[in-house]
């Protein structure tokens, strides 16, 4: 298993014996499945750890049942051991430093333990999580084009988001971000989390959902009756998000960093006419098991990968480009596309790529 092979790696880089993942994205990445029961807490309810064999579930015993049975759908279970604590006696993460010895690390703080960074395990994406990548960015796209094409101008934002919501869960999709902004909203924020507002002229809606452990990230922008700016921005938005593909094609073909990408996506801002615009949100990066494994900043020295998913999303007021897309040294290939929403062709600024991105449903009707 390609995963366990990077563990291993892990493992002798740094002088370890086990490397305990705790995080619930971390334990998605191993094995699949979810280790998640009150999503308002930084931690999950079990940790996997590694030694260089074998794998261990650790968990209280009210889970371990359930979880040996449902959420280990990428491991041979007979292969995995299975250890329990009380519930009422110890947490998880004293119960993990209560069964280590010799050198270990944690993604999480756990005493007497080193600290991993997951997200460096986590790419480049296997084969098998560009597989499950590829459905949910499809999935996710459909759940919100079903919802974006019922909207109506009298609609409230927090109804467009409950609906959103039950979209996604209907295919199994959870929804850690639900953003829709109305006209006069998504004008004055960038990040328009939904209230008792109106539509009213025009409408962005933009989602982050996760399945599998994966994260897809994807906006689309209704109009009714739109600003005459609305075209503009847009397009231009567009173009930056597709520069930004360009160039982390580049990137990583050529041992790029994410400071690079920035540095094109700062030029194409300034070579369309919006100089600085950057500075009003972040830009994205990475995707994964993680809404960004990280965000891209000037001089931002994390290293470009390949095969690896990115969500770029420019923003120039009130108009944002934003889609989730597979990145090879040799393709872009766009994963939060169905095929049945209106798109438009745009250039990157300074590169030789040409997308179809999605386009404002309603204007290209005008």
């Amino acid at each position: 298993m390609e995963k366990l092979e990077r563990l291993d790696a892990s493992l002798d880089r740094n002088g370890l014996e086990t490397v305990w993942l705790v995080r619930p994205n971390s334990y998605a990445w191993l094995t699949g499945g979810s280790a998640v029961v009150d999503r308002e807490s930084d931690l999950g309810v079990a940790a996997v750890g590694y030694d260089g064999d074998e794998v261990t579930l650790l968990t209280n015993t009210i889970e371990a049942d359930r979880l040996e049975a449902e959420e280990l759908p990428d491991l041979d279970r007979d292969a995995v051991r299975v250890e329990t604590f009380p519930w009422h006696e110890r947490s998880l993460v004293e119960a993990i430093a209560e069964r280590t010895d010799g050198p270990a690390a944690a993604d999480v703080d756990v005493p007497g333990l080193d600290r991993v960074d997951p997200a460096t395990l986590r790419q480049p994406l296997t084969e098998t999580d560009r597989e499950r990548y590829r459905d949910l960015g499809r999935e996710t796209a459909a759940a919100v084009e079903a919802v974006c094409r019922e909207l109506e101008p009298e609609d409230a934002e927090h109804e467009v988001s409950a609906a959103l919501s039950v979209a996604l869960s209907a295919r199994g999709i959870e929804a850690p971000v639900v953003l829709v902004g109305g006209a006069e909203r998504a004008q004055a924020y960038r990040h328009y989390t939904p209230t008792d507002a109106r539509l009213g002229g025009y409408a962005l809606v933009s989602v982050t959902a996760q399945r599998h452990g994966l994260h897809a990230s994807c906006t689309r922008a209704v109009a009714f009756d739109p600003p005459s700016w609305l075209a503009e921005r847009h397009a231009a938005a567009a173009r930056v998000e597709a520069t930004a593909l360009a160039a982390t094609r580049e990137a990583a073909t050529e041992g790029g960093t994410a400071g690079d990408v920035f540095a094109a996506i700062q030029e194409a801002y300034a070579d369309l006419g919006h100089e600085g615009e950057w500075r009003h949100h972040h830009q994205g990066g990475a995707a994964g098991f993680a809404g960004r494994e990280w965000i891209a900043t000037p001089d931002h020295e994390a290293p470009v990968e390949a095969p690896m998913a990115y969500a770029w999303n420019p923003t120039v007021q009130g108009a944002k480009s934003e889609g989730t897309v597979l990145v090879s040294e040799d393709e872009v290939e766009p994963l939060t596309d169905t095929g049945g929403w209106p798109t438009e062709s745009v250039r990157a600024v300074g590169y030789d790529l040409e997308l179809e991105r999605p386009a404002v449903l309603g204007l290209e009707e005008e």
